[in-house]
């Protein structure tokens, strides 16, 4: 399928590792030019010259605080300035699994509120500097990467990706008229260098080694397997994409059948 991606401009924050790099690469490699950010220069330019390198595109690193409206603004500024648009914007800056993972009772606010800033606040920020561009050309996509915790009550940071869930939707019902959708994926269990701290963090909690905490995801997982960043981003590449334009205010699990829930 030609996802018609071709000279489109993409921004993925949170773009220097794990997923957000495989998102990265394969926009580029579907002939994107892409905006990588995060806060951490030194990732984001060995990403860029690989990716670059890979694919020959042009990949441009930018670092970005997205806890800053200013630090957003300037580097939506600067993606304006170099390539002249913005068609895609992948949210994906956030601490993996959250911050508050503990009881009420050992759980600080001040954690709770960073949490919130970076992953909640720190997508608005960014939809919000991209929109009016969006607007103007009468096309963009917003892809949320939200995280299946916001669909159980396992962790508290759960909290932050069901709010993700409630402005996606918001979002797209703003934004529809002006041919910009705007969606959100809950990746399951995904194999990223963040993943084996879930497992060592876990095992401790459990008893266990970390390869039985890994077998024991699998296990309840219908496909019995953990999944590869790159199909996070083969799903947010067709949404993306002009093919997906009747696909907006959506909330979609990808995790290999690990969700239990039943939506509607």
């Amino acid at each position: 399928m030609n996802l018609e991606l071709k000279d489109r401009v993409a921004i993925v924050t949170g773009g220097g590792m794990g997923i957000g790099k495989d998102v990265a690469r394969f926009l580029a490699e579907e002939g994107c030019d892409v905006v990588i950010c995060s806060r951490t220069m030194s990732v984001l330019e060995a990403t860029a010259a690989e990716i670059s390198e890979a694919t020959g595109r042009r990949i441009l690193p930018v670092s970005c605080d997205t806890t800053d409206m200013a630090s957003v603004e300037l580097m939506v500024a600067t993606t304006i300035e170099v390539f002249g648009r913005v068609d895609i914007l992948v949210n994906g800056a956030a601490a993996p699994s959250g911050v508050v993972r503990n009881s009420i009772e050992f759980a600080g606010d001040d954690e709770l509120l960073g949490d919130l800033d970076t992953k909640v606040i720190g997508y608005f920020r960014c939809a919000k500097a991209v929109t009016p561009h969006m607007k103007k050309q009468g096309f963009g996509r917003i892809i949320n990467i939200g995280g299946l915790t916001g669909r159980s009550s396992k962790v508290m940071s759960g909290m932050r990706n069901l709010a993700i869930v409630h402005m996606t939707k918001n979002l797209s019902d703003q934004l529809g008229p002006h041919g910009i959708t705007c969606n959100i994926i809950h990746p399951g269990v995904v194999d990223t260098p963040h993943i084996q701290e879930l497992y060592e963090r876990e095992a401790k909690l459990q008893g266990k080694t970390p390869a039985e905490v890994e077998q024991g995801y699998i296990d309840v997982t219908p496909i019995r397997r953990t999944l590869q960043p790159v199909e996070i981003a083969w799903l947010i590449g067709f949404l993306a994409s002009p093919k997906a334009g009747a696909v907006t205010g959506e909330s979609v699990g990808i995790d290999g059948g690990l969700t239990r829930g039943i939506f509607i």
